[in-house]
Protein backbone atom coordinates (compact mmCIF):
# COMPACT_ATOMS: atom_id res chain seq x y z
CA UNK A 1 0.00 0.00 0.00
CA UNK A 2 1.37 3.57 -0.66
CA UNK A 3 1.85 5.65 2.07
CA UNK A 4 2.91 9.47 1.18
CA UNK A 5 3.50 12.29 3.30
CA UNK A 6 3.14 15.38 1.09
CA UNK A 7 5.04 18.93 3.17
CA UNK A 8 4.03 22.05 2.37
CA UNK A 9 5.50 24.93 4.10
CA UNK A 10 4.45 27.63 1.88
CA UNK A 11 0.73 28.74 0.35
CA UNK A 12 2.13 27.79 -2.95
CA UNK A 13 3.10 24.74 -2.01
CA UNK A 14 0.26 24.03 -0.33
CA UNK A 15 -1.76 24.04 -3.30
CA UNK A 16 0.49 22.10 -4.95
CA UNK A 17 0.20 19.25 -2.49
CA UNK A 18 -3.86 19.83 -2.23
CA UNK A 19 -3.59 18.92 -5.80
CA UNK A 20 -0.70 16.05 -5.73
CA UNK A 21 -2.86 14.50 -2.47
CA UNK A 22 -6.08 14.74 -4.78
CA UNK A 23 -4.68 12.87 -7.49
CA UNK A 24 -2.99 9.63 -5.89
CA UNK A 25 -6.56 9.57 -4.21
CA UNK A 26 -7.95 9.25 -7.97
CA UNK A 27 -5.63 7.05 -9.37
CA UNK A 28 -5.03 5.01 -5.73
CA UNK A 29 -7.96 5.43 -3.47
CA UNK A 30 -6.25 2.62 -0.72
CA UNK A 31 -3.66 4.95 -0.84
CA UNK A 32 -2.87 6.65 2.95
CA UNK A 33 -1.97 9.96 1.95
CA UNK A 34 -1.13 13.15 4.52
CA UNK A 35 -0.26 16.71 3.70
CA UNK A 36 1.67 18.02 6.22
CA UNK A 37 1.54 22.03 6.60
CA UNK A 38 3.78 24.10 8.70
CA UNK A 39 5.26 28.30 7.63
CA UNK A 40 3.06 30.16 5.58
CA UNK A 41 0.98 27.11 4.77
CA UNK A 42 -0.93 26.92 7.79
CA UNK A 43 -2.23 30.52 7.52
CA UNK A 44 -3.02 29.59 4.00
CA UNK A 45 -4.90 26.11 5.00
CA UNK A 46 -7.10 28.05 7.36
CA UNK A 47 -7.89 31.06 4.96
CA UNK A 48 -9.20 28.32 2.54
CA UNK A 49 -10.73 25.42 3.15
CA UNK A 50 -10.25 22.35 0.73
CA UNK A 51 -12.28 19.07 -0.30
CA UNK A 52 -8.59 17.56 0.78
CA UNK A 53 -8.59 18.67 4.43
CA UNK A 54 -9.32 15.10 5.35
CA UNK A 55 -5.54 14.35 5.08
CA UNK A 56 -4.27 17.74 6.56
CA UNK A 57 -2.06 17.81 9.36
CA UNK A 58 -1.12 21.32 10.83
CA UNK A 59 2.07 22.04 12.82
CA UNK A 60 1.17 23.23 16.29
CA UNK A 61 4.35 25.14 16.64
CA UNK A 62 3.01 27.06 14.21
CA UNK A 63 -0.19 27.40 14.98
CA UNK A 64 1.02 28.84 18.37
CA UNK A 65 3.30 30.93 17.39
CA UNK A 66 0.69 32.51 14.98
CA UNK A 67 -1.81 32.54 17.43
CA UNK A 68 -4.31 30.56 15.64
CA UNK A 69 -6.37 27.44 16.51
CA UNK A 70 -7.18 24.39 13.88
CA UNK A 71 -10.98 23.67 12.98
CA UNK A 72 -11.80 20.86 14.80
CA UNK A 73 -11.94 18.53 11.85
CA UNK A 74 -8.22 18.99 11.22
CA UNK A 75 -5.23 17.28 12.03
CA UNK A 76 -2.58 18.87 14.40
CA UNK A 77 0.78 17.15 15.21
CA UNK A 78 3.16 19.02 17.75
CA UNK A 79 5.71 19.75 15.53
CA UNK A 80 5.78 19.53 11.52
CA UNK A 81 9.45 17.53 11.85
CA UNK A 82 9.06 15.23 14.39
CA UNK A 83 5.87 14.12 12.76
CA UNK A 84 7.89 14.09 8.92
CA UNK A 85 10.29 12.19 11.01
CA UNK A 86 8.07 9.15 12.59
CA UNK A 87 6.15 9.10 9.05
CA UNK A 88 9.64 8.03 7.53
CA UNK A 89 10.73 6.09 10.35
CA UNK A 90 7.32 3.74 9.76
CA UNK A 91 8.14 3.34 5.85
CA UNK A 92 5.90 6.49 4.79
CA UNK A 93 7.60 8.34 1.32
CA UNK A 94 8.45 11.76 1.97
CA UNK A 95 7.49 14.49 -0.93
CA UNK A 96 8.02 17.79 -0.73
CA UNK A 97 5.10 20.14 -2.84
Amino acid sequence: MIQLLIHAPTPASLDRARRNAANLKKADPQARVEIVANAGAVAAALAEPHPTDEHLVLCQNTLTATGATAPAHVQTAPAAVLHIAQRQADGWAYMRA
